[in-house]
């Protein structure tokens, strides 16, 4: 059996930095990002966002930093040592990355059916002679609203095979299936050695993606309507920053896309040196995720335009939604370009890159803080963290099975709903007052400058005590007030499956009670005692 060994480290320091901005750079950056920025009239979302981005991400994610590397442990002991009575708040970060991680290689999955697919001549969502498509298909312009792309067929009725709602199973989707099974083999090689493997693929997953999105932008802006997509992503509809909704998107995504409140960053940190400059990599990681986005907005948003000339509507009424805005607005845009399959085999690839670089850190939160809390137990019964790793996969794996059944794109709108939009702010709000209020802006400024020889400045001390923890509140009241129950497209989940929704939150919100409650019963004192 293994005996415990010092915590490793990072092989080099950059490849800790490439890892974070890999993790964070992920999926949402080229889907949640442009789908809520369209939903939220475009441009406007831009204005919360950036706030949001200055005063809740970049001091957060130093929050995150500096515990997890002056700690040297996963999430769950990192919280538990820095506010016993909030211990849960650690539990549940780790809760809610294995959630996510279940059903997001779902989405890596559909990347590898279009990537196959995508070496086929013509491709096979270029027009409407296939088997799968209906009366309403068209790639041409048309004021029927009736009517559908072949894209937006293909994806439905081709690979996802939907059914009409979540009250209709449906059958198992055997491709996907088998893809999601040779998604998560994938990420098994990718993490099964820890950090010293981990580090070595970012090299190339980190980077890549930048080329392609860099390459499709010069292509897009080159296409009919292209400029009605631009102008409706960087013109803002001002009155729609009066919405509450936008002001909760735009600090939702912060926390998704950086990947604050997830435990991941606080568990990568713990393997770097313990004299690594945080304030350095905080920039670099927060301003590359956000310039990515933006990056990512235009190169959709020119996409969409192109789309709203094909269909002769408004941008703002195309029919896109969720996951559509990946997997139906290019493949669109692809059938009509120069060399389409060169140009989807790259795209699609890339979004493979950007999945697995987020998911495979989302696996490593779950192992790390499984060995920093159960490591004899676990090498007693694994004998290797090989072995435990891939456990972690395969029971993951099988959670992912539901996603692709016929039934299975409503399956992943509710797990995404209720996980990364619900359970994420309430999260935040308690790890934030764990760490900040409990553990203290003084000790944790004390923290960073035993580690780097500098405090924190004014303005991140300020945003950890007052404006983070304030302006976090106030968008959990607000998410709770003007809380909208999940759907997807023009279908409203069930009160029933909405209630499934609610105990897929609670699965990871529950901990930070429970964990309260395991503190206040076992430690010994009153209340104002426990700490």
């Amino acid at each position: 059996m293994e005996e415990p060994l010092s915590r490793p480290t990072w092989s080099r320091q950059v490849e800790f930095t490439l890892a974070a901005i890999g993790y964070a750079v992920g999926l949402g950056n080229i889907w949640r990002f442009p789908y809520l920025c369209y939903r939220s009239g475009g441009g406007a979302f831009l204005v919360p966002y950036l706030l949001m981005l200055v005063v809740l991400g970049i001091p957060l994610l130093q929050m995150e930093l500096i515990l997890g590397q002056y700690m040297r442990k996963g999430p769950v002991h990192a919280l538990a040592i820095a506010c016993p009575l909030l211990k849960g708040v650690g539990v549940a970060s780790v809760a809610i990355s294995f959630v996510l991680c279940s059903y997001y290689n779902v989405v890596i999955t559909w990347a590898l059916y279009y990537l196959f697919n995508s070496f086929q001549n013509p491709l096979p969502w270029q027009n409407c002679n296939n088997t799968w498509n209906t009366p309403n298909c068209t790639n041409h312009a048309s004021n029927n609203s009736d009517s559908v792309t072949a894209s937006q067929e293909f994806f439905r009725h081709k690979m996802l095979e939907q059914t009409s709602g979540v009250e209709e199973t449906g059958g198992m989707r055997w491709e996907l299936f088998l893809l999601l099974l040779l998604a998560w083999i994938i990420i098994y090689i990718c993490i099964f050695k820890g950090v010293k493997s981990t580090g070595k693929v970012v090299y190339f997953t980190a980077l890549f993606p930048y080329v392609i999105l860099i390459a499709l932008l010069i292509n897009n802006v080159q296409l009919p309507g292209a400029l009605d997509g631009i102008k409706f992503f960087i013109v803002p509809e001002w009155d729609m920053l009066l919405s509450v909704e936008v002001w909760v998107n735009a600090a939702v995504q912060i926390f998704n896309s950086i990947g604050i409140g997830f435990g991941s960053l606080v568990a990568m940190s713990s393997y770097n040196s313990f004299n690594n400059n945080i304030l350095k990599d905080t920039l670099i990681i927060s301003i590359v995720n956000s310039l990515t986005s933006i990056l990512a907005g235009f190169v959709i948003f020119s996409a969409l335009g192109y789309m709203s000339y094909l269909q002769g509507v408004p941008v703002d009424s195309l029919t896109v939604d969720g996951m559509g805005l990946v997997y139906v607005v290019y493949p669109q845009a692809f059938a009509t370009m120069p060399a389409a399959q060169l140009w989807a085999v790259l795209f699609f690839f890339m979004l493979f890159c950007l999945g697995v670089d987020t998911q495979f850190v989302m696996v490593e939160v779950v192992v790390t803080s499984l060995l920093d809390e159960f490591y004899q137990v676990l090498m007693g019964i694994f004998r290797r963290k090989e072995l435990l790793i891939l456990f972690v996969c395969a029971v993951t794996f099988l959670l992912g099975i539901p996603c692709v059944l016929q039934v299975g794109i409503y399956v992943f709108q509710l797990m995404d709903h209720y996980t990364a939009i619900v359970s994420i702010v309430f999260l935040t709000f308690f790890e934030v007052v764990a760490i900040c209020w409990s553990y203290g802006v003084t000790r944790l400024s004390q923290n960073l400058e035993e580690m780097t020889g500098k405090r924190a400045n004014v303005f991140f001390r300020l945003c950890w005590l007052i404006v983070a923890p304030v302006l976090i509140a106030v968008i959990m009241v607000f998410s709770v007030i003007k809380f909208k129950p999940a759907r997807y497209e023009r279908y409203v989940f069930p009160p029933w499956a909405q209630g499934v929704g609610w105990f897929i939150a609670m699965f990871s919100m529950v901990w930070i009670p429970l964990g309260a409650l395991h503190t206040l019963w076992k430690l010994p004192g009153s209340f104002v005692q426990v700490r």
